[in-house]
């Protein structure tokens, strides 16, 4: 079976974001894991779907 990608655009769509913060999140290591692909910047769908599982978060309470 062949990975299937999804396009930086295709992914910020999914996610309901910006292009730009998808970028941001390369830049500093956030976000999943990326491929480039002959210059372009895809995601695997499966790491997607992982890193959505996994219900990736940063502490958002003052006092956690």
């Amino acid at each position: 079976m062949q990975p299937v990608f999804l396009a930086q655009r295709d992914l910020a769509a999914r996610w309901h974001m910006s292009p730009r913060t998808l970028e941001r999140w390369r830049w500093s290591g956030k976000g999943p894991a990326f491929v480039k692909l002959g210059g372009r910047v895809v995601y695997r769908l499966e790491v997607v779907e992982t890193f959505e599982a996994e219900g990736n978060r940063t502490i958002t309470g003052r006092f956690q």
